[in-house]
């Protein structure tokens, strides 16, 4: 299906005047990261304050979030870093998806783009990524204002994955954004190895409050290409 006109998904008025590269999906991407399965109380993953409206209440029942950390150093709308997470799998009319509920990226040609495309609720930050004794230090800032840290280990071996051998329905990811729902099942493939997530902290206002979740599985991928389809895009 075409995309929506930006008017539709973008309505901050930086997005709409601002100069930006036009990149329409699908995108073939490539870059490095991190990724990090969390665990933590209900209540907090059905409490997430950045869910989209829509879907509030609709969580399925488990305790698992998803955390990512990507520096991206090549895709349609230039290289960009991002932090994202995603709070659990939701039902949704007859669907069921992973959904964003909070995420940032270093360049407003990707928070543009990421809206039309896949209804991606980006916002803009600058990161630093730092590297440590162990690994790399990530962090997250707007208006020079720490908003998340985090301290990953890097990984001694790595092997071959793919996420091809994964059903569509468990790694599809559905946006709501303005009266649309953006439904897309994004594919990878690339090197990963075990990991450790030392310290992470997020601020409760920018960032979701993650102080009551504990890293279950934590990845360091030193490579990855993914690509990412154009969405079926439908009226809620």
């Amino acid at each position: 299906m075409s995309r929506l006109p930006a008017v539709a998904v973008c309505r901050e008025p930086e997005i709409l005047t601002a100069p930006v590269v036009d990149a329409p999906a699908p995108w073939a991407i490539r870059g490095r990261g991190y990724v990090s399965l969390m665990r933590g109380p209900a209540a907090v993953l059905d409490g997430d304050p950045f869910i989209a409206p829509a879907l509030r209440g609709k969580r399925r029942p488990g305790r698992l979030a998803i955390l990512m950390l990507v520096d991206y150093a090549d895709t349609p709308a230039g290289p960009y870093r991002e932090l994202l997470y995603i709070p659990g799998s939701y039902d949704f009319h007859g669907q069921h998806f992973w959904s964003i509920s909070r995420i940032f990226v270093s360049t407003l040609d990707s928070v543009v783009n990421g809206r039309r495309n896949w209804g991606i609720p980006k916002d803009k930050a600058d990161f630093n990524f730092t590297p440590t004794a162990r690994g790399e230090r990530i962090t997250v800032t707007v208006d020079g204002r720490e908003i998340a840290g985090f301290d990953y280990d890097r990984a001694r071996f790595t092997l071959p994955v793919t996420t091809a051998i994964i059903p569509r329905s468990f790694r599809c990811l559905g946006q709501v954004m303005g009266d649309h729902l953006f439904t897309l099942a994004p594919g990878a493939r690339g090197r990963a190895g075990l990991s450790r997530l030392r310290d992470w902290r997020t601020d409760g206002e920018f960032m979701p409050d993650l102080s009551a979740l504990k890293p279950v599985l934590s990845v360091a991928i030193p490579r990855f290409h993914m690509s990412f389809p154009v969405a079926s895009i439908t009226p809620l």
